[in-house]
């Protein structure tokens, strides 16, 4: 499309700071998007998050064990961080899609794109973060069952929590405060980072990508030599009265939420890495992305949507309780954790 035009175009420099970056015409722009797919995501991801929130509200309150209680507290901070993210993307995204709205009007000081980036930035590197972290806890709690260090009370486990939020919200104003810039996307209902080669915005994205994949490639690695261990344990003549199914129902969690990610993500962190290096050399003369890479840009979006909407089921139906009914010879024995004075 050398004869598409940026939408919303403007003469006016503020407004370039955050639109004209993709370049689309009407019939593509309707083609590719619809606002029941939208919708219907969302409203699925909001519904199975708010599900698995209840769930996890009633088991917290049967909880005696320490190990159980913050594990259960990190996940609930994922399952409230995939349930905002859904929530605050749907809000500006969905009504985009029905009325159509013109971003340079309705935005001509780039303030909701900025929060919608944002956002996107946030509430994407927020699973990831705690992912890494669930699964380092774990490999903790596991190999090193009986040190006092591994024992997270349920204050520590909310401070964690916080913490990876905090941590995220610094990244995601990194562009706000003058790193990089966030930018309308392609079909022009989302803002996100710019795949743009300028120092800026090339740290920024290098930043966002490696950060992701380097949790990623942690929670495999603490989640494997977790799995090892258990394993080793459940074989363990001495150890067959102390059957750790307590453990087993949190890994088997832990490694679903690892899969998913590894699914959603990756394709997304390693594209974002790509792009970036390859336009490196014309640092400065790409002003606008090719339509190719803006229509992956949108498809590798949606596939970490999946993420949000995937990660409550995992807790849902990775339970002992419907593991059970699957595989009744899983019968419940008391932790090892639970001899730890």
């Amino acid at each position: 499309g050398g004869d598409m035009e940026p939408p919303n175009s403007s003469t006016s420099g503020q407004s370039d700071v955050c639109f004209g970056v993709f370049n689309t015409s009407g019939n593509a722009q309707n083609s590719i998007t619809s606002p029941w797919f939208s919708t219907a995501f969302g409203l699925i991801g909001l519904c199975s998050n708010l599900f698995a929130l209840c769930v996890l509200l009633s088991s917290s309150r049967k909880l005696s064990s320490r190990a159980r209680s913050s594990f259960l507290i990190f996940l609930s901070g994922l399952v409230v961080t995939d349930f905002m993210g859904l929530l605050v993307t749907a809000s500006v995204i969905i009504p985009y899609h029905f009325i159509k709205f013109t971003w340079t009007e309705v935005d001509p000081g780039c303030h909701l794109c900025n929060f919608l980036g944002f956002s996107m930035v946030f509430f994407g590197q927020c699973p990831l973060l705690l992912g890494a972290t669930m699964a380092g806890e774990r490999f903790f709690g596991i190999n090193h069952p009986f040190s006092r260090s591994t024992n997270i009370s349920k204050h520590r486990a909310w401070s964690i929590v916080g913490l990876v939020w905090g941590f995220s919200c610094l990244l995601g104003l990194l562009p706000v405060l003058g790193l990089g810039r966030y930018t309308l996307q392609y079909p022009g209902s989302w803002c996100f980072l710019t795949l743009l080669p300028d120092t800026g915005n090339v740290i920024f994205c290098l930043l966002f990508a490696l950060l992701g994949i380097f949790c990623v490639l942690l929670s495999f690695i603490f989640n494997t030599i977790s799995v090892v261990t258990l394993c080793r344990v459940y074989h363990d003549r001495e150890s067959v009265q102390r059957r750790r199914d307590s453990e087993v129902e949190m890994m088997v969690q832990l490694v679903g939420i690892m899969i998913i990610a590894t699914i959603c993500w990756m394709p997304l962190l390693i594209f974002i890495v790509q792009m970036v290096l390859q336009q490196l050399p014309a640092s400065g003369q790409i002003q606008m992305l090719p339509m190719e890479t803006q229509k992956m840009l949108l498809i590798y979006i949606r596939m970490v949507t999946w993420n949000q909407i995937l990660d409550p089921w995992v807790y849902i139906l990775f339970r002992r309780a419907v593991l059970h009914r699957i595989y009744p010879s899983l019968r419940p024995r008391p932790s090892i954790l639970s001899l730890n004075p």
